[in-house]
């Protein structure tokens, strides 16, 4: 078939789903009507490690509205069968209600349900449980590590012996929480043996599964729906125990429930980028060549799961090094269980890799682009293989340009504006291109309008603009006449709504679908005798706003409600899918990026402010130029919380979570944000995908952290090698 115009794909238009956000008309997990539903509070443990010895419900049950108190006094047992899941920590996940075992502070022991939600809350409140308390373990420095996982290639300590320089450094970075703005929810209704609940969940199929395995039902008797995400970051990749307390709610009142977790308990309700202590040992000659670097890694994980995630990857193939040695241990602690949180793995290990570079340079006073591009790998030399593009040579080069670098001083502390010391820093960024089976429904309706469906989540990324982009361009429609619908397991499967490959994965789908569709279409009108296509090659057939033509002749051709029209057809339709190559990988898939920017630092109080800040990256082919600003700036701004703000605190005596809400827990505000900008390089990786993407909403956040670290020293003098940097750290 000849190549369809792209009209769509690549223009800056706005969000499809724009206008309902802004008018209150998107409906997120509570949002939903559901006709008789009850409220449900759950009531957390006071003791970060124990057993439960009493709950005294006579208070709660006696107040007018509330329905019933569950516990494991009277929660039914549940088949929990082992966990499917492949976002799922290993080990065995928290049963609720199914014993007396206190394992985490805040750790759900009730739940109250209400005919109105202040009831609930009221019953929750004058609930009296009592414990016997014991010593919680929440200190990793305290704590004893697990086995490694190791990697090696070489001989590091011979290496790092015949080094000319070597350094050794130990970075430290905080807990930090999700936050998303919407709260996760979830309603659960039953109808038979059938259970129906709306959800916050960035796969739709996860939370279905979860509930399945939960309470022995076949997959296909839960139907779980959510259509709008409200922020996730990773925290809606599995399902968490309010989803099970309010379905088991639900079936224990026979009535629909609603549940809604507040802000303090989002904080030990759900996951969290864990707590991580990285030690780098690095060698390398005097012209800067690395030869030598070894990673021991350790990270926080709860007692009953191991929560693991790709810190690993960055260490092995990111710089050129014929000696590299690994070791990632979990530290098992007395937490709940730690999650994916946005650039897992890549955001934590390029803070280290790229402090270290920095550190290098400094000590070898070299600029820190000459030093990385000295270092620049020919071939991922974890795999041997070809990458399959890989262009941060010119990410370095028109980051430097656009910023300005070569106006850099490189001395540290040697700008000032006032009584602020000005540095400038950078960094690098990796993040794999991932993607997985996907697949979607698409339909022509006989008025010239398309609708494609397909099982995906959209928490803020755009997943319903780009693929109604996609879809446009691909049957020739314009984007007013095409819908894309997404958020329920009665639709088409589609993968996990993170690590960056929904539109790879579900965008081929589409793609794939909508291709398929428009040549059903040209195939009719070539053998239709009436049609004005008739006897046409269908490889010379375009369709361009709804009407399929000769390429080169506009003049012939006719629209795809003629052709519905007369053939008499209410529609067509087919099903789109997308699946991964089998076998061996043949090139090394990765999106690329460097980060620039320029810090400010109150000499007499310490206060960091970021004043710029410039992303260049290779990531494929740019759906829409919109939505990838959209998805760099808040990768940036996420980037900002964890380099200087955010820090989940825990009190070691009891495992209590000091800081559990957005007074305590700080993160961006606009006036932390003065000027972000991003430049997406040419690409079209068709190595990864059938669409040319490379994924973007992780590799955006990798390397913001260690930039501005970078640009803190060279402001001051001083490497402060713990996130977040701190006045106090600076002072």
């Amino acid at each position: 078939m000849s190549p369809q115009p792209q009209a769509a794909v690549g223009a800056p238009l706005s969000r499809v789903d724009g206008r309902l956000k802004v008018t209150g008309k998107a409906l997120y997990a509570v949002d939903h009507e559901v006709t008789g539903a009850v409220h449900a509070v759950v009531v957390d443990s006071s003791i970060g490690l124990g057993r439960i010895t009493g709950i005294d419900t006579r208070t709660a049950l006696a107040h007018p509205g509330v329905l019933k108190v569950i516990s494991h006094l009277n929660a039914p047992k549940l088949p929990y069968q082992p966990s499917p899941l492949p976002t799922s920590p290993q080990g065995e996940r928290l049963h609720v209600f199914q014993d007396d075992k206190v394992r985490f502070h805040g750790q759900p022991v009730a739940v109250v349900v209400a005919t109105t939600l202040e009831a609930a809350q009221h019953g929750a409140s004058v609930l009296k449980v009592t414990y016997d308390a014991q010593q919680p373990s929440t200190d990793m420095s305290h704590a004893k590590a697990g086995e490694p996982f190791a990697y090696a290639r070489g001989d590091v300590g011979k290496a790092l012996e015949a080094a000319a320089v070597r350094l050794e450094m130990t970075y430290h970075l905080a807990r930090n929480n999700h936050n998303a703005m919407e709260p996760h929810a979830t309603i659960a209704r039953w109808d038979g043996d059938k259970l129906t609940v709306w959800d916050k969940t960035q796969w739709v199929f996860g939370t279905q599964i979860e509930l399945a395995t939960v309470f022995g039902l076949p997959p296909e008797s839960v139907r779980v729906i959510s259509p709008f995400v409200g922020g996730g970051f990773g925290s809606g990749l599995r399902a968490w125990p309010h989803a099970t307390i309010a379905a088991l709610a639900a079936r224990e009142t026979k009535r629909p429930v609603k549940l809604a977790l507040t802000r303090k308990q989002l904080f030990f309700g759900t996951g969290f980028r864990p707590t991580y202590e990285y030690a780098v040992r690095l060698g390398s000659d005097r012209r800067g060549r690395l030869t030598a670097m070894t990673h021991d890694i350790r990270a926080e994980t709860s007692s009953y799961e191991t929560f693991l995630e790709s810190v690993m990857i960055p260490g092995q193939m990111m710089y050129s090094m014929p000696n590299v040695s690994q070791e990632y241990r979990t530290v098992p602690l007395d937490v709940h269980t730690p999650l994916f949180m946005r650039g897992p793995g890549y955001t934590t290990a390029s803070y280290a890799i790229e402090s270290a570079m920095d550190e290098l340079a400094h000590e070898l006073a070299i600029d820190p682009i000459e030093l990385r591009l000295r270092n620049e790998p020919d071939a991922d030399e974890s795999s041997g293989l070809p990458f399959s593009t890989r262009k941060l040579r010119e990410c370095y080069s028109v980051g430097a340009r656009e910023f300005g670098w070569h106006r850099r001083n490189p001395k540290p502390r040697s700008s000032r504006d006032g009584d602020w010391l000005i540095g400038t820093g950078m960094a690098a960024g990796v993040y794999d291109t991932s993607r997985n089976n996907a697949s979607a429904s698409v339909r022509l309706d006989a008025d010239g309008t398309a609708l494609i469906q397909s099982a995906a989540s959209d928490m803020g990324p755009g997943t319903y603009t780009s693929n109604t982009q996609l879809a446009a361009d691909a049957l020739g429609l314009p984007m007013r006449q095409v819908t894309f619908r997404l958020g329920d397991s009665l639709m088409p499967p589609a993968p996990p709504h993170g690590g960056s490959w929904t539109m790879a994965s579900v965008g081929s789908a589409v793609q794939d679908g909508c291709d398929k569709l428009r040549e059903q279409a040209v195939t009719l009108a070539v053998e239709d005798e009436k049609s004005p296509l008739y006897g046409v090659d269908p490889d010379t057939v375009v369709v361009r706003a709804g009407r399929l033509h000769v390429k080169g002749h506009p003049a012939r051709g006719e629209t795809y409600r003629q052709l519905l029209a007369r053939n008499k057809l209410t529609h067509l339709e087919t099903m789109g899918s997308f699946t991964p190559p089998t076998g061996p990988e043949r090139h090394s898939l990765f999106a690329y990026g460097a980060v620039f920017t320029e810090v400010a630092v109150d000499a007499r109080l310490g206060l960091v402010r970021v004043r710029r800040m410039l992303g260049v990256y290779d990531a494929g082919r740019i759906i829409s130029p919109e939505l990838a600003d959209s998805q760099a700036l808040g990768g940036m701004v996420g980037g900002i919380g964890q380099a200087l703000l955010e820090h989940t605190v825990t009190d070691h005596r009891d495992g209590r979570i000091v800081n559990a809400d957005l007074a305590n827990y700080l993160v961006p505000v606009n006036a932390d944000v003065p000027d972000l900008r991003a430049i997406y390089l040419d690409g079209d990786d068709r190595e990864a995908d059938p669409i040319g993407v490379k994924g973007l909403g992780e590799i955006v956040q990798v390397g913001v952290a260690s930039a501005i670290a970078n640009a803190v020293f060279h402001a001051t003098g001083r490497r402060i090698r713990e996130l977040p940097i701190t006045a106090e750290a600076l002072l």
